[in-house]
């Protein structure tokens, strides 16, 4: 009885420090930007000096206020995204950046830096659906209310970066900068996959990073970079990759492979389904395969035991699941289950599914069962149940 009202007192004691992050909570993404604006970690990055960068150093390279400056300086350092340390003379200190600021360099395409990502999120288009997320959860089932960006923009994400050149890029780079970071990780751990195929279709592929980066691993691979026609008038030309213009709900290009990444959690079941209908189509039915990076989101939570790692990872999979919420018409994450769904309802033999230590995983997806052995398992997914 008295540990039970110990446990109580401290529940009451975290809870009353723990508001105050949705209280303030948004002060972290507002600096965050305010930083990735300033470009203050290139300005540290590039400080000539070995020496970490004064206030003084730092108002001056990046024309702001020193008061106003210091005041977000030190918001940032107790966030833990930069360091203050003493300078050799003990008198003063200095800023130097870490592993997190260094994600934050807009002018970094290193394979590790969101600043796009972040400025994408952070941008009007994208914070003001935020403000209605509560109408569309209240409203019922198959009720005509518009989602949250519709209401806001009068028309869907899609046709407002179409008709929006400025967003569209903002999309394009905010996807783009995901991709370095994940796409070698994929990669990696699907090397086998590319063993035989010589053709892959990227669906979605943006601006043809992604596509551009398979084709660098597996140089015998041709590439194909499709997507709506508004988008690939601005993509990259790239050796190896042919942009390709069209629309994913009518047909894709003939393949051995299809890539696809970030793009079925945008869209409910019913069109999920038509997307990898068409995929499958596009690929012999012998050797056809479908590589999905996407999302899983973790079932029976309450009997794992989880790493830390893994806990973080998860609760940036159930952000992106409000995102989508907020900013799709019907796009969601997806349990392990409801994968299961969608591919069969697609019509593929069997899928299997590769954790690459991240918020995607790989999920490969294969028109022909198994001439022998055993039907695949789940790879190290720890607790991700489909039945």
């Amino acid at each position: 009885m008295e540990e039970c009202k110990r446990n109580l007192v401290d529940e009451e004691a975290k809870a009353s420090v723990d508001i105050w992050r949705y209280v303030f909570g948004f002060a972290d993404i507002a600096a965050a930007k305010c930083a990735i604006d300033l470009k203050i970690p290139e300005a540290i990055e590039n400080h000539p000096s070995s020496q970490p960068m004064t206030l003084a150093e730092l108002s001056s390279t990046v024309s702001a206020s020193p008061s106003h400056l210091r005041r977000i300086m030190r918001f940032l350092v107790h966030q833990g995204i930069f360091k203050e340390v003493p300078i050799k003379d003990g008198l003063t200190t200095g800023y130097t950046n870490t592993p997190l600021s260094r994600r934050m360099m807009i002018t970094k395409r290193d394979g590790k830096s969101l600043a796009p990502f972040v400025l994408f999120e952070t941008s009007r288009e994208m914070l003001a659906p935020w403000l209605r997320l509560s109408s569309v959860v209240s409203s019922p089932v198959n009720d005509s209310h518009p989602p949250p960006f519709d209401a806001v923009h009068n028309k869907d994400l899609w046709a407002l970066a179409e008709d929006n050149p400025c967003f569209s890029e903002m999309i394009n780079e905010a996807m783009a900068c995901d991709t370095r970071r994940v796409v070698p990780r994929v990669a990696r751990a699907c090397d086998d996959l590319f063993d035989g195929v010589a053709t892959v279709v990227d669906v979605g592929g943006g601006n043809g990073e992604a596509v551009g980066i398979l084709v660098k691993e597996f140089p015998w691979i041709k590439g194909f970079n499709f997507d709506l026609p508004h988008v690939i008038e601005v993509a990259q030309v790239l050796d190896g990759v042919e942009n390709v213009g069209g629309d994913m709900f009518d047909s894709i290009p003939k393949c051995d492979a299809v890539f696809i990444k970030w793009v079925l959690h945008d869209w409910g079941d019913k069109d999920c389904i038509k997307i990898l209908k068409n995929c499958k189509e596009a690929v012999p039915a012998n050797i056809g395969k479908v590589v999905i990076v996407e999302s899983v989101i973790r079932e029976n939570k309450k009997t794992m035991i989880v790493e830390e790692r893994d806990e973080k990872l998860e609760h940036v999979r159930l952000m992106l699941d409000m995102v989508m919420m907020a900013h799709t018409s019907t796009g969601k994450e997806r349990t392990l289950k409801e994968w299961d769904f969608v591919l069969n309802e697609a019509g593929f033999a069997r899928y299997e599914v590769r954790d690459i230590d991240d918020v995607q995983c790989v999920i490969i997806a294969y028109l022909s069962s198994m001439e022998h052995g055993p039907e695949p398992t789940i790879e190290d997914m720890r607790g991700l149940n489909p039945s």
